[in-house]
């Protein structure tokens, strides 16, 4: 089982997975306006403190910390235990 935590928390150039949004209706229809759904392979570039760049299929995204704690990640690498979005291992 992985250890997901808050996206704030992930370090600048550590690549994680999302493992899930703890949001509502609206908050979920952004996200995944902009590629960032459960299964998805991210990086923080930046962190200010305030706003979160993030690098996401190729692409860079700016997101708020009010965002990014609901957004719940673990380390890519974790002895192979990832599953996709269907529930298959990767």
């Amino acid at each position: 089982m992985s250890k997901a935590f808050p996206l704030v928390m992930a370090a600048i150039g550590e690549q994680v997975y999302l493992e899930r949004i703890k949001g509502g209706k609206k908050m979920l229809r952004r996200l995944t306006a902009l590629g960032l759904t459960p299964g998805v392979e991210l990086s923080v570039v930046q962190n200010t403190g305030g706003v979160l760049l993030l690098s996401v299929r190729g692409s860079r995204i700016a997101l708020g910390r009010g965002m990014a704690r609901k957004m719940m990640v673990s380390l890519t690498g974790n002895n192979g235990n990832q599953t996709n979005i269907e529930g298959e291992k990767k």
